[in-house]
């Protein structure tokens, strides 16, 4: 029987929204079994050398990774990037430049909550982020809850910072065709991140992954710590359908916030082809 890979191939750290040092989530992945790691901050490859070096003193195979942030259908949708030259000067001024929009969406967002009784959310928000580059809502989230006004991150999320709610300001990303040429353009695969959290009609679903195919994308992340069992049955019919390698990743971001901790995944169907069948030559 071939031996089935405890691969996690999503995850954040302090470098974007997690609340974790690269090098403590390459311990967390080792303790828990995790046989092949990478870590994927929003927008950011600023931690990928300390991963790495984390990694290899661990003696935990590693692949670079990123996700990479892009407006679709009007909705904001994730790409990973695995695998990839993380010095590739377009990749690196891409990532760049898609970061520079969050800290003027940071400022409206908190004068927003302000009008609604929430004030200093901005300069509260501060003090939980790693790099200023990449204040999120996450980091609002954790702010309000500190400051008493919900009783935890999710609660925050579905009053004040979800679609249509007080807190929320849209931000234009980069583009699926960008994204994915930034990626595989320094020698990674493109996956979809997550498709069943996005709020995407059948037929835009359907535009999605046909546009991702036909701009190069290769993967779609399958096992994911927001799909349930209807999910990892979906998307591996996608795989099928649109001839995409399997991805399996937890989005860990937080021991107290995460649902599903590293490592702590249900195996990829076995119908589907593994995205790290392609990348074995770019593990470090």
């Amino acid at each position: 029987m071939t031996h089935i890979l405890n691969a996690d191939l999503h995850c954040h750290s302090v470098v974007s929204d997690g609340t974790l040092k690269p090098e403590e989530l390459a311990q967390r992945a080792k303790a828990n079994g995790v046989e092949l790691w990478s870590l994927t901050d929003h927008d950011e490859i600023g931690g990928q050398d300390r991963a790495i070096a984390a990694a290899r003193q661990a003696g935990l195979p590693y692949l670079t990774g990123a996700e990479v942030s892009v407006t679709f259908a009007n909705v904001t949708v994730h790409i990973l990037g695995l695998g990839f030259d993380h010095a590739n000067p377009a990749l690196v001024e891409g990532l760049r430049h898609t970061r520079g929009g969050r800290e003027q969406r940071a400022r409206a967002m908190s004068d927003d909550l302000a009008r609604v009784g929430i004030p200093g959310v901005y300069e509260g928000a501060l003090k939980y982020v790693g790099n200023p580059e990449l204040i999120s809502r996450s980091h609002f989230a954790r702010y309000i809850v500190e400051a008493g006004y919900s009783t935890d991150t999710n609660a925050v999320f579905r009053k004040y910072l979800a679609e249509g709610k007080p807190g929320y300001v849209p931000h234009r990303w980069a583009t699926l065709r960008d994204a994915v040429g930034w990626i595989t353009g320094a020698g990674g695969v493109a996956v979809i991140a997550h498709p069943g959290r996005y709020n995407l009609t059948a037929n835009e679903e359907f535009a999605l992954f046909s546009e991702f195919k036909a701009h190069g994308g290769q993967g779609v992340e399958v096992v994911t710590g927001a799909h349930g069992p209807a999910d990892y049955v979906k998307y591996a019919g996608f795989c099928s359908e649109f001839e995409l390698l399997a991805s399996r990743g937890s989005d860990f971001h937080s021991p107290t916030e995460s649902h599903t901790d590293l490592g702590k995944l249900p195996d990829l169907p076995g119908s589907v082809t593994p995205v790290w069948e392609q990348l074995a030559a770019r593990f470090h």
